[in-house]
């Protein structure tokens, strides 16, 4: 089984766990933690040591998870769930999970992603235009993620799933240059 569908697995567990009506966090909330675990895990050399490396015991890493878990403020949920994963030495499928956790809960919401490629950076106002005239082409609620690409030169790029928005000064000149092209 590959690692993405080993995340996949796991993330759709403790999406179906998050979303049940009893559940004590909601996935929203379940991944702004499992969010912040991951943080911690990434930028600490010595805790991604202690939780991968199999000669340190499971009780140990238990106890560190627990540790860490109760600093960060985590739920008994995703606790419980990144025991889960240290039980079954998942730990580095992790940053992977997360990702895939972020897009079910997002699709089980009825959110689509947008990726945005501006050639300068954006103001509130701008994006939120953005983001708006995004929502009226992919008829979903966003959730837009903006980035600067020099290479543009002008306007934006957006990409929501496998579509391509392309209103780049670059894209309006290729377009340009294949009109061109084909009359000659």
């Amino acid at each position: 089984m590959t690692l993405s569908a080993v995340a996949s697995r796991y993330a759709n567990a403790l999406a179906d766990v998050a979303a049940a009506g009893a559940s004590a966090v909601r996935p929203a909330a379940a991944l702004a933690e499992l969010q912040s675990f991951a943080a911690a895990l990434e930028t600490s050399l010595e805790l991604r040591n202690a939780l991968g490396t199999p000669a340190v015991p499971i009780g140990r890493k238990r106890a560190v998870i627990a540790r860490i878990a109760h600093v960060l403020e985590l739920s008994a949920v995703v606790r419980n769930f990144l025991l889960v994963l240290a039980d079954h030495r998942r730990m580095a499928v992790l940053p992977e999970i997360v990702r895939s956790f972020e897009a079910i809960v997002d699709e089980r919401m009825g959110l689509a992603r947008a990726d945005v490629s501006a050639a300068a950076e954006l103001t509130q106002a701008q994006r939120a235009a953005v983001a708006a005239e995004l929502e009226r082409l992919a008829g979903k609620r966003l959730h837009a993620r903006f980035s600067v690409d020099a290479s543009l030169v002008g306007g934006v790029v957006a990409r929501i799933g496998s579509t391509v928005y392309d209103g780049s000064l670059r894209g309006q000149l290729r377009s340009l240059e294949r009109r061109l092209g084909a009359q000659g």
